[in-house]
């Protein structure tokens, strides 16, 4: 009994350093976004006297109304494309018994092992090439393709725990393979469905490299990348650059909050196991 209770505060204890440790980098924000602008605060300190029209100021100076314009627009072009071929070929890849379908799975398990930044000089000449920088295809197209890897998996992932009694059942009753994909499996996908959408969402917005290297009109880039707006000739200015960060942060945590369950619900579904 003592031991059980020992475990039991020393798992508690660690998850209050946990939260601690992800809570005070957004504090650390917080307070030095409500500093004159300019000045360069150490520390955790709080100002004698807090500007609270730094944030006013930030979404003016990085024009924040048009950027939320262009990353709606960006975001409403990869996450349904994204979720509905992700959910399409986890289907394929999980549940039917297509020929060659581990040697599929492999080609993308391989792509999670690609990083941005790997492969964005390549990709530079590819959307050059194509006739599409400095337009939001340039983000679009790319989130798109580097998206599916980790996409497919999470929906295969699903589909291959479902039992084959569900499909059995509906081949009897004469569906065919599309009927039996949107009538029967994807109802039940939900859940995976829409945690992956918000965290295709999440990527899409904070998506700051591609944004910077691909397009140069700042009007047509993500939200992420108003935080070049304050990077000045001779220096940047802290208290706006965190009041900015924290302008951009807020949809992608609003969006969680509101989602959350779904999203736990997911997890607890095992959607990433297998």
């Amino acid at each position: 009994m003592i031991v059980g209770k020992r475990e039991a505060w020393t798992g508690r204890l660690f998850l209050v350093l946990l939260m601690a440790f992800t809570i005070v980098p957004f504090v650390s924000l917080f307070v030095t976004a409500l500093h004159p602008s300019g000045s360069y605060p150490s520390g955790l300190e709080w100002p004698s006297e807090p500007r609270w029209g730094n944030f006013a100021d930030a979404f003016r100076a990085a024009h924040m109304g048009d950027l939320l314009w262009s990353s709606t627009l960006i975001v409403l072009g990869v996450v349904p494309v994204s979720l509905v071929l992700a959910t399409m070929a986890g289907f394929a890849l999980g549940h039917l018994r297509m020929a060659g379908r581990h040697l599929v799975f492999l080609m993308f398990v391989l792509g999670l092992t690609l990083p941005f930044e790997g492969i964005i000089t390549p990709l530079y000449y590819v959307v050059r090439d194509m006739g599409l920088l400095n337009t939001r295809w340039a983000i679009i197209l790319p989130l798109i393709g580097l998206f599916m890897p980790f996409a497919v998996y999470w929906m295969r992932a699903h589909f291959i725990n479902l039992p084959d009694d569900l499909s059995e059942a509906a081949q009897l009753d004469g569906a065919n393979v599309w009927q039996l994909f949107w009538r029967v499996h994807v109802p039940l996908a939900a859940p995976a469905i829409s945690s992956l959408a918000i965290l295709l969402f999440l990527w899409t917005w904070n998506q700051f490299l591609l944004a910077i290297v691909l397009v140069d009109d700042p009007a047509r880039r993500t939200m992420a990348g108003a935080l070049g707006a304050f990077q000045g000739q001779w220096g940047t200015d802290i208290p706006l650059l965190c009041a900015g960060s924290l302008l951009i942060l807020a949809p992608t945590l609003i969006v969680f909050l509101i989602f959350q369950r779904r999203f736990v619900s997911a997890l607890l579904q095992g959607s990433v196991k297998g």
